[in-house]
């Protein structure tokens, strides 16, 4: 199997110098959905909060709900191009589009992006907690301790901040989506800090699947294998980006559009008898769930 196709070309070696990365400077660009994807008022009438909404995973996901009908609001670091665009595409499916800069690693943030949210729209129906970072690293003893707490503040402290800010908002029927990783379940030596999130995120949605059930709130997540955002080129090298997803079993990254369904289904009626679980769209490759 080549790495990679017509349809999913393989990327060109890049790096970008900052964090986290611009998804306009991505090239090939992602594709955040497909062409051929028609919604079918899934949603319709949800509000969705949706962190790293900007780009990626993100973008692709506010799309995916705009389309099936949701309202959304987006939160983001400092990426206001990438947030702008998103926009746009949320409001061409004829749905609300709000967006909010600022640091969900900050507790004080992630409240007044809830209250923010229920504010302009009046309700919470669907959280996904899904802006992440990461520092590839060469060893344990190249991680700083400032490094440990900032990944762990941005992957896995917003989880629970936002969770815990949102509760007091959230029905019954609503949902909550948590981003996760292949890393979880497979490890990975130059991420050892953001697989250790990946995987305190797994316990977390299982856990808060038991706290919630009696309020009939649905807890899920989606672990993501190799998939092309902005975070690949500016946090590997060029080299390594040339190369990204050619040892999974497809050969090639997944694209955003790939991802987004999936967290469509958890949000939606299809999936009412779902909690507690994790889908895993990563190319193939065969983990333990």
């Amino acid at each position: 199997m080549t790495p990679g196709t017509k349809r999913y070309p393989k990327p060109v070696p890049q790096q970008q110098d900052h964090e986290p990365g611009i998804e306009s400077e991505m090239s090939p660009r992602p594709e955040y959905i497909r062409a051929d994807y028609r919604g079918s008022a899934k949603l319709a009438g949800k509000v969705a909060l949706i962190t790293g909404g900007d780009s990626g995973i993100g973008r692709s996901v506010a799309v995916h709900y705009a389309r099936e009908g949701a309202d959304v609001m987006i939160a983001y670091l400092n990426e206001h191009s990438d947030a702008l665009e998103t926009k746009r595409l949320v409001e061409l499916e004829n749905t609300r589009c709000e967006t909010l800069a600022g640091d969900v690693g900050d507790e004080t943030f992630c409240r007044k992006l809830v209250e923010e949210t229920v504010r302009i729209f009046g309700h919470l129906d669907i959280l996904v907690n899904n802006a992440a970072e990461q520092h590839p690293s060469k060893g344990l003893e190249n991680i700083s301790s400032e490094q440990l707490e900032r990944t762990f503040k941005t992957n896995f402290f917003a989880y629970f901040y936002l969770a815990k800010a949102a509760l007091r908002h959230l029905k019954e029927g609503a949902t909550i989506i948590n981003t996760t990783s292949v890393t979880a379940y497979k490890g990975s030596a130059h991420l050892l800090d953001y697989s250790a999130t990946k995987g305190a995120i797994v316990a977390f949605t299982r856990s808060l699947s038991e706290a919630l059930t009696d309020r009939k709130i649905r807890v899920n997540g989606v672990a993501p294998g190799p998939i092309w955002t902005p975070l690949i080129p500016s946090t590997f090298t060029s080299d390594h980006v040339g190369k990204f997803g050619e040892n999974y079993p497809m050969c090639r990254p997944g694209q955003p559009s790939e991802v987004g369904p999936s967290y469509v289904f958890l949000a939606s009626e299809d999936a009412s008898f779902m909690s507690g679980q994790i889908l895993h769209p990563n190319g193939g490759e065969i983990v333990a769930s």
